[in-house]
């Protein structure tokens, strides 16, 4: 018995049914595993990129470290300089102040006493002006 308007002649319709459904299936499939080869290969670029990035970014960011503790090194040492640099012109200056007292020890106690009456009135004043 032939079926008219079927593909097939001999098998029932449920039995096409089926055979459509399953081409669909491993169509649908085929479909899946050709997104995922699709994805596989754009996420092994993807990660070949990272990759070359980081491979060019490592030697940057080494250079732009020891930059960086080249920096601070000449920071420290020039801090360190003008510490020593402060700390001869205070020795100085005290040498000069006591040469000068050996010298003039009544001009420096005069001038001892002037600088301290200065200050008590200055602090005297700013004590006036909070009351």
């Amino acid at each position: 018995m032939d079926t008219i308007g079927t593909s097939t002649p001999n098998k029932p319709m449920a039995q096409q049914g089926q055979d459509m459904a399953d081409n669909a299936a491993n169509t649908a499939q085929g479909a899946i595993r050709s997104t995922q080869r699709a994805a596989d290969q754009a996420l092994d670029r993807l990660s070949d990129k990272v990759d070359d990035v980081r491979n060019q970014a490592a030697p940057l960011i080494n250079k732009v470290t020891s930059q960086a503790e080249a920096a601070a090194r000449r920071g420290m040492e020039a801090v360190r300089d003008t510490s020593q640099q402060l700390r001869e012109r205070a020795l100085q200056a005290q040498d000069m102040t006591v040469a000068y007292v050996k010298d003039e020890p009544i001009k420096a106690m005069l001038i001892a006493a002037a600088t301290g009456a200065l200050l008590m009135g200055i602090i005297s004043m700013l004590g006036r002006s909070r009351d």
